[in-house]
């Protein structure tokens, strides 16, 4: 029989949690178009497991690769993707207001690597409590915990999907594209090695600038005159 202790399986599942929870709200983000939650949730899975058996196999070459390149790869990928995001999200906003406009196209590849990058980063940052967690002969309880908190975190996001899908695709894809543009404004000075006040705490309030600038970029974007797809030609 495995003996478990409850401090160190505490540890992990809470740490789990925490960092895996900015995973499912970023690929709620990514797959915030009808029908595309897959390559965003994939791209996820493929980063967390990717880090995860390197971590089994190799726990020191993980915690030795610079992570700082890491961080620069998914703030560009994250970049790009936002860009796509916002034409989507102001689209949106015109077809409330009556103007024929095409649809986005957003790439599948985008939202998969944003997917991975996250995934990869998130489960990095928690594999380093339980890799100490495990060098200090609680590896059993971090195991234990973790993959109790995935599974716990997997349970509740499908419990709250068709929620998020109520909420009115405007104001979904305004604060997707603000999210996306603020994990990736977050960990473009993680990178360049920017120490955040609060660490994590410091995305609720670049959050809040992003959704001012986004709907900011938005309503400019209203003011500008463009052709109607579906009108006859003359």
């Amino acid at each position: 029989m495995i003996a478990l202790a409850a401090g160190p399986l505490a540890v992990a599942f809470v740490i789990t949690v925490l960092e895996l929870t900015e995973v499912v709200a970023l690929v709620f983000a990514l797959g915030v178009e009808p029908g595309t939650l897959r390559p965003a949730a994939l791209g996820a899975a493929a980063g967390t497991a990717a880090v995860t058996t390197l971590a089994v196999a190799a726990g020191a070459a993980l915690l030795a690769f610079p992570e700082r390149y890491l961080l620069w790869a998914s703030a560009v990928v994250l970049a790009a993707f936002g860009v796509f995001l916002f034409r989507s999200t102001l689209r949106t906003y015109r077809r409330s207001q009556g103007v024929g406009v095409a649809p986005a196209r957003n790439p599948a590849v985008l939202r998969f690597a944003g997917g991975f990058g996250v995934g990869a980063i998130e489960t990095t940052e928690a594999v380093v409590v339980l890799l100490a967690l495990t060098a200090a002969g609680a590896g059993s309880s971090a195991v234990v915990g973790a993959v109790a908190g995935g599974v716990c975190l997997v349970v509740a996001a499908g419990a709250v999907r068709e929620r998020i899908r109520r909420i009115k695709t405007a104001w979904l894809k305004l604060g997707a594209t603000s999210m996306v543009l603020t994990f990736s404004a977050f960990w473009a000075g993680e990178a360049a090695g920017l120490r955040w006040p609060g660490a994590d705490l410091a995305l609720l309030p670049i959050f809040g600038v992003a959704l001012l600038a986004v709907r900011g970029a938005v309503e400019l974007g209203l003011r500008r005159r463009v052709p109607d797809p579906t009108a006859p030609v003359p």
